[in-house]
């Protein structure tokens, strides 16, 4: 069940984490947006709140720890308790090695690898504590497979999967309850594009998401579905992508 399911989502000011919340609080869930754009978590909340919805927001930088446990006490607090967490912010600004621009590796480093860590190291108290909890993160279909342009990005999505998959096992092996589901998308159309900085890539990249790129409300579905699950399984890989499109 979704209904009253307090939910904290990262990334939730545009794309995959605003159709996430979008759906979630249509099947009654509480939903607690995080990050960097307030303006655009406003809008989002109020229209959810305005809809007949809860949802409630405060700005987030996955890459600060105390940001990530400030969101999880906003939560506490407004709700009493947090039952899952969405870690999907994450930026692409992908480009080949030889280009060096070393700035945007760190900052994908720091965005979609530590901002998982310092999301989980936040909410795993509560979890712990509750003995119940469903952590979900994008990763992305370069966290499965290698692509030229995509070496350093890549690498942040396949450190998604192999942790995810970790935390899934010792989760069960210390009897916590806690569940994990992995997203592992295609051409889905977000601003994911408008990270990259290096023209040829993203000249390669918009032809490709202008010719296959579908809406993130298909990923938001997925989502809703992990949540559905009994509280006694896990489905915890989802690699989902246009049907047209060769990934």
């Amino acid at each position: 069940m979704i209904k009253d399911k307090v939910v904290i989502i990262t990334g939730a000011s545009s794309g995959i984490g605003e159709a996430a919340a979008k759906r979630l609080a249509g099947e009654g869930a509480k939903v607690v947006l995080g990050a960097r754009r307030e303006d655009r978590l406003k809008s989002i909340a109020d229209e959810i709140v305005n809809g007949g919805g809860h949802a409630i927001h405060r700005a987030l930088d996955v890459t600060s720890r105390s940001s990530n446990e400030d969101i999880v006490r906003l939560a506490m607090d407004a709700f009493g308790r947090v039952d899952a967490i969405f870690l999907n912010a994450g930026l692409m600004p992908s480009s080949p090695v030889s280009a060096l621009k070393t700035d945007e590796w760190d900052r994908m480093v720091d965005v979609n690898i530590k901002g998982v860590l310092n999301g989980v190291a936040a909410v795993m108290p509560t979890f712990l504590k509750q003995k119940s909890g469903h952590i979900l993160a994008t990763s992305s279909v370069a966290g499965l497979k290698a692509y030229p342009g995509g070496a350093v990005y890549g690498g942040t999505k396949w450190f998604v999967r192999d942790f995810m998959e970790v935390l899934r096992m010792e989760s069960a092996m210390e009897g916590t309850n806690i569940r994990t589901a992995t997203i592992y998308p295609a051409a889905i159309n977000t601003e994911l594009l408008g990270t990259i900085s290096d023209q040829q890539t993203a000249d390669a990249m918009k032809g490709l998401y202008a010719n296959f790129g579908i809406s993130p409300d298909r990923i938001a579905d997925v989502v809703a579905f992990a949540l559905d699950m009994p509280e006694d399984t896990t489905v915890n890989e989802f690699t989902i992508g246009p049907a047209r499109q060769p990934w």
